[in-house]
């Protein structure tokens, strides 16, 4: 039997690719608000991060994000995906 496609996605900072599943998908709204997609599904730009927290933290604080999202990321944004990123288990 054929093997079935898993998509893969890259973390926008360490740039390790890993199957779309295993990372964590942030996405730039219409509205331009700065928020985790959980479902995947959200509309707007969207960007890949992995469980590092590391990434994370280079994410939030460098313009990394900002740069693959292609819009500003809000003081606001950036504390709410500080938030999200101390719940992640690496």
């Amino acid at each position: 039997m054929r093997e079935r496609h898993v998509p893969e996605r890259s973390c926008v900072v360490c740039n390790k690719k890993m199957p779309k599943r295993d990372l964590v998908r942030v996405v730039l709204t219409p509205a331009g608000v700065c928020t985790v997609d959980e479902t995947g599904k959200l509309a707007g730009r969207g960007a890949y991060l992995c469980h590092q927290l590391a990434c994370w933290g280079r994410a939030v604080k460098g313009g990394r994000l900002a740069h693959a999202l292609r819009g500003e990321v809000t003081a606001d944004d950036k504390a709410r995906l500080t938030e999200f990123s101390a719940t992640l288990i690496a």
